[in-house]
């Protein structure tokens, strides 16, 4: 596990994990801070992590179930932290995506050219819950394609009044060259089997940083070198996160809430292509580092 952000009073990692214990996988919630985990109390009015979300004030509702347990790190396994929520994606938001969607099909250059214009902004349906991993575990790229890419994305996280709380770190797998073939293509290009990364954990905050200061760092690894790295930051994107939630939740409601990934700004160059075996690190400030291997669908 890479090392979390600093402590702030302002903030806080609230994170899903599991522990063997007696023999049974037991799943827990608990805040990372300092370098430590410290197990949650869950209970009656606050039995899992969406419901820690959904309260007045989660910051508050968190630190208030801090139990003083401290829960070994090296004997975890992390989950995504997401329980029954969906995961939506949005398209286009930054002008490196605009350049690289349009770089992918010159039939459909105009549309996404377009898109990113518009006033309405590209959404699309990402992941059911039971599709997302999280941290340190594997990725997937899809059998039938030979164009793969991870797109780091700061993710929105989100109440079911479509309230943002907080802040995690997204993955959206993406499969270029399905995408490019055809843009009716998308939901194939984006959607399958262990295509969608979150976590390592929510990190709740009273207010959201200047964009500025939600920087990102994409680091790709391939036997221990790094093959691709790049950054950006969230004052570069052409759209602003609540005008995005805002146009999510027309007509939609969404029981427990939601995540919503913002877009992409670092985009590989189109001779690279993801491998199995290769590592990928994304770091976004103030939330840490979610990291995941790549394994190849079948």
């Amino acid at each position: 596990m890479n090392s979390p952000t600093p402590s702030s009073p302002n903030l806080l990692h609230v994170a899903k994990f599991t522990t063997a214990e007696q023999g049974n996988a037991s799943v827990h919630v608990g805040v990372v801070e300092n370098q430590q985990l410290e197990r949650l109390d869950l209970n009656a009015d606050y039995p899992s992590l969406s419901a820690i979300l959904n309260a007045a004030d989660p910051l508050a509702t968190a630190h208030s179930l801090r139990s003083g347990s401290l829960v070994s790190m090296a004997d975890v396994t992390w989950l995504p932290p997401i329980d029954q929520q969906e995961v939506w994606a949005a398209g286009v938001t930054y002008k490196k995506s605009q350049t690289a969607r349009m770089e992918e099909s010159e039939t459909a250059a105009s549309v996404y050219d377009m898109v990113y214009e518009a006033e309405r902004p590209e959404l699309f349906f990402k992941a059911p819950a039971y599709r997302v991993c999280g941290h340190e575990q594997p990725l997937r790229i899809r059998a039938d394609a030979t164009w793969n890419v991870p797109e780091p994305e700061i993710t929105l996280v989100l109440t079911e009044d479509l309230r943002i709380v907080g802040l995690t770190i997204g993955n959206d797998m993406s499969s270029r060259d399905i995408e490019g073939e055809n843009p009716l293509y998308l939901p194939q290009a984006k959607c399958y089997d262990q295509s969608a990364g979150l976590g390592p954990w929510v990190t709740l905050l009273p207010v959201l940083p200047a964009l500025e200061d939600i920087r990102v760092h994409l680091r790709i690894l391939r036997d221990g070198e790094v093959v691709f790295e790049g950054k950006t930051a969230a004052d570069q994107m052409a759209r602003q996160f609540h005008d995005l939630v805002q146009w999510l939740g027309r007509d939609m409601t969404f029981p427990g809430g939601a995540f919503l990934m913002t877009g992409t700004g670092i985009v590989p160059t189109s001779a690279f292509t993801l491998a199995a075996g290769d590592v990928v690190d994304i770091s976004i400030t103030p939330i840490g580092t979610l990291r995941n291997s790549i394994v190849q669908g079948s």
